[in-house]
């Protein structure tokens, strides 16, 4: 029987039935353990013959037991993948892509809007390691002509962080396809509702702790591939770095992945109200969300993407000083990093963070990251209005 993703979504980690009751709990429990116990040495050696293969299979505690193989389909079915490894977060599933693919005197080519943590990365890790990241504009830059004998990796974040760039990842396909290298894409943003494995990139990672999880109370990172070689190779990564995932964040997981979709849905719906209302205020210059229709990347989503979601930038016309001003009259809108729960999210975002960005050219202009969350958007809009005034009268 053919089942929607929505519909796989709500059933995988159904909790299987007890035979002698001949009953069941709707979902799996919170299956913790540290050792995993065997009934003979020949079932030992059995699953770690299967493990060194690849295979998903339990050999000790660190890779969880069935709570853990539930979230792990689940991650599957949203990425149309066929391997996942979990992570205690999502920048723990950049580093296993990283160190996963490259190795030491190699190459990466990163696009400029990846989350800023990966450049941290690259000053106190990659360095070291004596691998070398060139930071590229996806809209601007050749980026064949970038490549190198020793680049393997094109890594990239769509849409891009703090200013929602859409890249073309089919074309980027073809640019890593014709130079045999891997292409890895952070898609936390499109998690459920854009495919890029399907797209065409090799490795898809998601931090799990945002709309995954959807009620910002877990930390949470998931790798996932469709390639056997870098599930092999993902698989020896983790094992060595020794992530583990608690069961009790998985089982939150699971639980938040069975409204995804409808949370998703109002998330958008809420997001593109706010934008109709800020499309029109004197002091914003432009709006930074895909599903908008007046955002540049709005045709690519529209070809590429199923859905939105609640995150979205707009730039001021006003200095960086008057948004914090604007930033800290907000009632509605908690003050803090992430996005992906129910609530809604402001961030002031530093100049210096733009600097980076190519697609960014509104000069000094202010920007402002929102995750509109599932409030009224009634009001959110009078609470918009009332710290758009405050930043009027401080100046």
């Amino acid at each position: 029987m053919t089942r929607s993703k929505n519909t796989k979504l709500l059933h995988i980690g159904s909790a299987p039935f007890d035979e002698p009751s001949q009953t069941a709990g709707v979902s799996l429990p919170s299956i913790r353990t540290s050792t995993v116990r065997f009934k003979n040495l020949d079932a030992l050696e059995h699953a770690q013959r299967r493990r060194a293969s690849g295979e998903r299979v339990v050999t000790y505690g660190i890779s969880g037991l069935q709570t853990h193989r539930a979230l792990e389909d689940v991650f599957m079915a949203i990425e149309d993948g066929t391997y996942c490894v979990l992570n205690p977060s999502g920048l723990a599933s950049i580093y296993l892509v990283f160190m996963s693919v490259l190795r030491s005197g190699e190459h990466v080519l990163v696009s400029d809007n990846v989350y800023g943590p990966v450049r941290t990365m690259n000053e106190t890790l990659l360095k070291r390691l004596n691998i070398e990241i060139t930071f590229f504009s996806p809209s601007q830059d050749d980026i064949a002509s970038l490549i190198r004998p020793n680049t393997k990796m094109i890594y990239v974040e769509s849409p891009g962080s703090l200013l929602m760039e859409m890249l073309d990842m089919p074309a980027l396909s073809a640019v890593a396809r014709a130079h045999d290298l891997v292409l890895a894409t952070d898609n936390t943003w499109g998690s459920h509702v854009y495919q890029p494995l399907t797209l065409g990139a090799d490795i898809s990672l998601v931090a799990g702790t945002k709309y995954i999880g959807g009620h910002s109370d877990l930390l949470l990172g998931a790798v996932v591939t469709n390639r056997d070689d870098l599930a092999q190779a993902l698989h020896q990564t983790q094992y060595a770095m020794g992530n583990a995932v608690s069961a009790d964040d998985v089982w939150l997981a699971l639980r938040g992945v069975k409204t995804l979709a409808i949370r998703l849905k109002q998330h958008t719906e809420n997001a593109l109200g706010i934008c109709a209302y800020l499309d029109q205020h004197p002091k914003v210059s432009r709006l930074y969300f895909p599903p908008w229709h007046k955002d540049p990347g709005h045709a690519l989503w529209q070809r590429d993407c199923s859905g939105g979601n609640g995150l979205l930038s707009l730039s001021l016309n006003a200095s960086a000083n008057d948004a914090k001003t604007f930033v800290n009259q907000l009632k509605l809108f908690g003050l803090g990093f992430s996005w992906g729960g129910f609530e809604s999210l402001v961030q002031w975002v530093s100049p210096s963070a733009l600097s980076s960005h190519r697609y960014w050219n509104e000069g000094d202009r202010a920007v402002v990251r929102l995750h509109i969350g599932l409030e009224s958007v009634e009001d959110l809009i009078a609470d918009l209005d009332q710290a758009f005034e405050a930043m009027t009268d401080s100046r």
